[in-house]
């Protein structure tokens, strides 16, 4: 699935843009507001913190059975980034895990939606057949971003968060 991850993803209103060290910059200011680390613990990270980590992204998993796909999200109205979405990628390219996240700025506007519905999208369309995203039981909007990109939740609950899945038959 190399192919997918220097991709970049056209939406109505979005671009997703593979991940570059370059974004560092600007995303540490995307992500900056503590009240995103609510749900998933930490806290916003300095630019050179940042790049550090966009630096180990982007050279790639070391496990060989394993790719990771970060995408920045840039709002094409705004010519400004929003937030970001990826995907682990496992067992042969069959099972992907997402997350997402969407500045405090834009949040309340679709972006988180509409991303993670086009990095499905995508992830299907290359192949995928089980797509997985964990969600902490109290952040509504992050289960509403996983319901519309067609993700159902499931009985299982792994470090407190609820694991959501769509299987793609075929």
């Amino acid at each position: 699935m190399p192919e997918t991850i220097a991709t970049t993803v056209r939406t109505d209103r979005l671009d997703l843009v593979p991940l570059a060290v370059a974004h560092a910059e600007e995303m540490a200011e995307v992500l900056a507001d503590p009240a995103l680390h609510a749900f998933i613990g930490g806290a916003p990270l300095t630019p050179p913190e940042l790049r550090a980590r966009y630096e180990r992204l982007t050279a790639g998993s070391p496990d060989p059975a394993v790719e990771w796909a970060n995408w920045v999200v840039r709002l094409r109205a705004e010519d400004r980034l929003a937030g970001t979405v990826q995907a682990t990628v496992t067992e042969g390219g069959s099972v992907a895990e997402v997350a997402w996240v969407t500045g405090t700025a834009w949040q309340g506007r679709g972006v988180a939606r509409e991303a993670a519905k086009a990095l499905v999208d995508l992830l299907t369309a290359r192949g995928v057949r089980t797509v997985l995203a964990h969600v902490h039981p109290d952040h509504t909007a992050s289960a509403a971003v996983a319901r519309a990109a067609g993700l159902a939740p499931t009985d299982l609950v792994e470090d407190g968060e609820v694991r959501w899945e769509l299987r793609v038959r075929g």
